[in-house]
């Protein structure tokens, strides 16, 4: 009796340090093909332009390629929920505006994944102020002519963005704080919500730095305010929204992360999570990101875990504040 139990008991313990050994081995021979980067929203915005550049540097620490797959559509969620249903291998992620993955879950309490639930956070990435800006012929020179303009001509300016996104709630908490009136215009992304701003077909707009910043350099069209909470050295004649007499504290932006499944294996988010950092440490990456108006943004997976709680608290009392709801 006491030899079997031992028998059992070297059968246990054997078969756990197999079990533990498992994920070990996956983590020391991955990647070991392809990796696929999702970026859940159309080419050319913030997102792809950062997937690209990280992408390009994990290439070459890991000797395998990382594809970017664009795939959007409705605000982020299809290509969210994508990432979400694959198999949790280490071979499919996704990098997204976090706040604003938060942000759908609060206006869309139905979308198909439960962000805390159902994606692991590898790390952050960057942050990218929003740049107010306004088409040139809006005669607003500054934020405070801006906000007269908008209540004394309520519902007259238009603001496109893909509604319930980061640059749309960013409107909504600036509206929450004056009092401010324009029509929001839905658009598919911030691409085309930057190219109906720079033909005159709507007014003004909030979006990443790293994707208006060109145009505002171009004179395609003009900034007002940035929502950092200092000058950035890129546009430093450029005032804060905060720098506005009531709007003390206003601090939005574009929050970009990786995310991979629930199930994924523990040892493939540690290696992943650090090789992100080492690459955001790079001088180069720092440079590049720096020349377009976003910093590299580091934070281990379980950082990035309260900031996704964090966000969800924060755009909840600014979407019940506005009593805006998706139809």
């Amino acid at each position: 009796m006491i030899r079997n139990w031992r028998v059992a008991a070297a059968c246990l313990a054997a078969g756990f340090s197999i079990g533990s050994a498992v994920p070990l081995a996956q983590a020391q021979t991955w990647p070991a093909k392809v990796v696929r980067v999702i970026v859940p929203y159309p080419a050319g915005g913030t997102s792809d332009i950062l997937a690209r550049l990280v992408g390009q540097k994990l290439t070459e620490a890991w000797g395998q390629q990382i594809v970017v797959d664009s795939r959007p559509g409705a605000n982020g969620i299809i290509g969210v929920d994508i990432a979400a249903r694959a198999p949790a291998d280490g071979y499919t992620f996704v990098l997204t505006d976090i706040g604003n993955l938060m942000i759908t879950k609060i206006t869309l309490p139905n979308v198909p994944y439960e962000p805390l639930r159902d994606l692991a956070p590898i790390g952050t990435v960057s942050y990218s102020p929003h740049l107010l800006v306004v088409h040139p012929s809006v005669p607003a020179k500054n934020l405070a002519e801006l906000i007269a303009l908008a209540k004394k001509n309520p519902g007259k300016l238009n603001f496109p963005t893909g509604l319930g996104g980061a640059p749309h709630m960013a409107g909504l908490a600036l509206q929450n704080r004056t009092g401010a009136n324009w029509v929001y215009i839905p658009t598919k992304g911030g691409a085309q919500s930057m190219m109906t701003v720079i033909t005159g077909e709507a007014d003004l707009i909030f979006l990443g730095m790293l994707q208006t910043l060109p145009h505002v350099k171009n004179n395609r069209v003009r900034v007002i305010a940035i929502s950092s909470d200092k000058r950035d050295p890129a546009l430093p004649n450029t005032p804060t929204v905060a720098e506005t007499p009531g709007l003390e504290g206003f601090h939005t932006g574009s929050w970009q992360g990786i995310l991979g499944q629930a199930k994924l294996p523990a040892a493939i988010i540690t290696k992943f999570s650090a090789d992100l950092r080492r690459v955001l440490a790079l001088p180069d990456v720092k440079e590049k990101l720096g020349s377009q108006g976003t910093v590299p943004l580091i934070k281990t997976p379980e950082e990035t875990r309260q900031f996704l709680t964090a966000e969800r608290d924060r755009w909840t009392k600014v979407v019940q504040q506005s009593g805006f709801k998706m139809q």
